[in-house]
C-alpha cells in the first residue's frame, strides 16, 4: 500500500520559514517525480513545485519562485520543501504527490499518489 505522509506544517508569522517533509512508502520512490500542491477552501488546487526523479530538474509556481526550495532524498524516500519569507497568501493545506514519469509536471492530473496534507498558516 502506497502512503505519502506530510509533516512540518504549523503557524508562523509573515517572513517566517517552515520546512515540510513527505515520507513515502510502498513504492520505489526514485521512479517518481515528487510534487507539492496547495489548496484553500473555495479555491482550486495550486501547483507549488516539482522535482524530477534524481533531483536535478526542478520547477516552481510563479507565486513561490525565489522563496521556496524543493528537494528530495531518495535514500530516505522523502520529499521536502523549504518555505522562506512566508506570506499570508501562502496559508493553505499542502499536499505532496508522486508521479510515475521520467520528466516533471505541474498538472495535478499526472500524479498517481497523494498525501493527506499538512496545514500551513501564516498570520501576524
Amino acid at each position: 500500500q502506497v502512503q505519502l505522509i506530510e509533516s512540518g506544517g504549523g503557524s508562523v508569522h509573515p517572513g517566517g520559514s517552515l520546512r515540510l517533509s513527505c515520507a513515502a512508502s510502498g513504492l520505489t520512490f526514485s521512479w517518481y517525480a515528487g510534487g507539492w500542491f496547495r489548496q484553500t477552501p473555495g479555491k482550486e488546487r495550486e501547483f507549488v513545485a516539482v522535482v524530477g526523479r534524481n533531483g536535478s530538474i526542478k520547477y516552481y509556481g510563479d507565486s513561490v519562485k525565489g522563496r521556496f526550495t524543493i528537494s528530495r532524498d531518495n535514500a530516505k524516500s522523502t520529499l521536502y520543501i523549504q518555505m522562506d519569507n512566508l506570506k499570508p497568501e501562502d496559508t493553505a493545506t499542502y499536499h505532496c504527490a508522486a508521479a510515475h514519469m521520467t520528466g516533471i509536471s505541474h498538472n495535478a492530473d499526472d500524479y498517481d499518489y497523494w498525501g493527506q496534507g499538512t496545514q500551513v498558516t501564516v498570520s501576524s
